[in-house]
């Protein structure tokens, strides 16, 4: 009877690893080089998981410019030669951009699929984003959302804003809170339209508490969304689940319908749901709900990176004072607390480079995405110097943190230095060298190509805004002037900029004018 039992257990390893073995991929001539990993299915995701920099570093230095790792089922071929960038730009022809970006939206958000080859909708979404969110129709975006800063930084935070009173909070939980109230009225409006209401003041409480819930909702789902991409079903996580069916409800059409100032985006993404797609009512509200992530998700960590280094640099918090005074006086815009607002409009706001490389700096130590493109068949991939052949579904990516953190393009890679991205004249630097070659990509946060984030001049301007706001209206200081920079929160590599791992304490107060 053992030896039964015994010759049965090994009969069922044998055929375990049997399988294992033959599910593993073998590499083939002229592919690139192969880490299977020693999971069945999940290959080398935990390893990558666990720091995607140093596990791709340490494969780097083991297999060249060029390997595939088996990760959680795909097969991606990462090129971290940054002359070869380009080769992937130019494969249009065999490599698909949006197809990850069409599942994982429908996996995360829970909408029906948005290729127009699944015959739900014909909208094209990357035309619409770039129809709404840059040209003529920044300018909107960027004049409402400068009211909305100052009404959330001012008016809504007035019990807590007693006159030479500090005010101590976590500074993400700070940044988080305004850029969300303020991005959530510049995109979806307000419930509330006017000045001569009597029940204006309860009117404007009552939105911002439906506003604060949706972020208490956003910051529940958001936790989980990197499982989400990773495959995982969302009724694993009930309280997550929950959180982005309200979500859906709050942008239900016929309760966008009833609030004033619609931005062009969401106003033109209901026409087009209403009148090319086959979704629902809930399944419209949930493209809204990708918006809304997606306008959220990287620029509250970008503002909080950018806020915290300018804190701890004083050498760069003066030149940045000073650029916001010059870029003030130059429009003849005063500081007052008296109801009327400053005002910059999009020209002003580019003319402050010393903000832009401070930002471009914060985001280059903090940012984590990742670029994508699908086979859409075998093909052979040609770089610089070598070619290799690449399998029919496999994905080719770039990890751009490899690059924003080389010390042969960045010295001092680890270290935030306020004016890299300027040159000796003060203007935007874009030479940058390795191996003594100028290089075309050498800053990437928001991705490359066509599949470059439709969103980002508005970020950027957004995290403008809000800077020049906290200069010109509060004092701000860390209450621990000597802390330490938080640690990268790794769960959410490859999704674009990262969490502080923790909260850093920090207070404010209004200036006296």
């Amino acid at each position: 009877m053992f030896l039964a039992s015994w010759l049965l257990g090994a009969a069922l390893i044998v055929c375990c690893v049997s399988l294992f073995l033959l599910g593993r991929r073998r590499r083939r001539q002229g592919e690139p080089p192969l880490e299977n990993g020693f999971l069945p299915y999940l290959g080398c995701a935990l390893k990558f998981g666990a720091n995607p920099l140093e596990f791709l570093k340490e494969k780097q230095k083991k297999h060249g410019h060029i390997f595939t790792c088996h990760v959680a089922g795909k097969y991606i071929h990462f090129l971290t030669d940054p002359f070869s960038y380009h080769a992937l730009m130019r494969q249009g022809k065999h490599l698909d951009w949006k197809k990850f970006h069409f599942a994982t939206s429908a996996k995360a958000f829970g909408h029906g699929s948005i290729d127009p080859a699944e015959g739900n909708t014909t909208e094209n979404f990357h035309q619409t984003f770039i129809r709404t969110l840059q040209g003529n129709a920044l300018d909107a975006l960027i004049e409402a959302m400068m009211e909305n800063l100052q009404y959330v930084m001012l008016q809504s935070r007035t019990p807590k804003l007693q006159s030479n009173t500090w005010v101590t909070e976590g500074l993400y939980s700070f940044c988080c809170q305004v850029m969300f109230e303020s991005g959530f009225l510049t995109l979806f409006g307000k419930e509330f339209n006017s000045s001569n209401d009597k029940n204006l003041s309860s009117k404007q409480e009552t939105e911002r508490a439906h506003i604060l819930n949706a972020l208490e909702n956003f910051k529940e789902f958001d936790k989980i969304f990197p499982a989400l991409v990773a495959g995982l079903p969302i009724h694993l996580f009930k309280s997550a689940h929950s959180a982005r069916e309200k979500l859906g409800e709050a942008l239900l059409h016929k309760n966008l319908v009833k609030r004033d100032n619609l931005s062009e985006l969401v106003t033109l993404r209901m026409f087009l749901n209403d009148t090319l797609s086959t979704f629902d009512d809930m399944e419209k509200a949930k493209t809204h709900v990708a918006v809304l992530w997606a306008s959220q998700a990287n620029t509250i960590p970008a503002t909080f990176w950018t806020l915290f280094h300018l804190l701890k640099n004083p050498e760069a918090m003066r030149a940045a004072t000073k650029e916001v005074q010059r870029v003030l006086e130059s429009a003849e815009e005063s500081i007052s607390f008296n109801g009327k607002h400053i005002s910059l409009n999009r020209k002003q706001l580019d003319n402050m480079p010393v903000l832009d490389s401070i930002i471009k700096e914060a985001m280059r130590l903090s940012s984590a995405s990742m670029t994508f493109r699908v086979a859409k068949e075998d093909f052979t991939l040609h770089l610089e110097n070598d070619s290799y052949n690449i399998r029919k579904d496999d994905v080719v990516a770039l990890y751009p943190q490899l690059l924003h953190f080389d010390p042969e393009i960045y010295a001092d890679p680890l270290t935030f230095k306020y004016d890299r991205f300027l040159n000796e004249n003060g203007e935007e630097k874009t030479d940058f060298y390795r191996n003594g070659r100028k290089l075309k990509y050498y800053y990437m946060p928001f991705g490359t190509g066509i599949a470059k984030c439709p969103g980002r001049l508005f970020a950027v301007h957004e995290i403008k805004q809000f800077l020049a706001l906290m200069f010109s209206y509060f004092e701000i200081e860390l209450v621990d002037s000597n802390v330490k920079c938080p640690s990268l929160d790794q769960s959410r590599a490859g999704l674009g900029v990262l969490q502080p791992s923790n909260d850093i304490d920090f207070r404010y107060r209004l200036k006296c004018l």
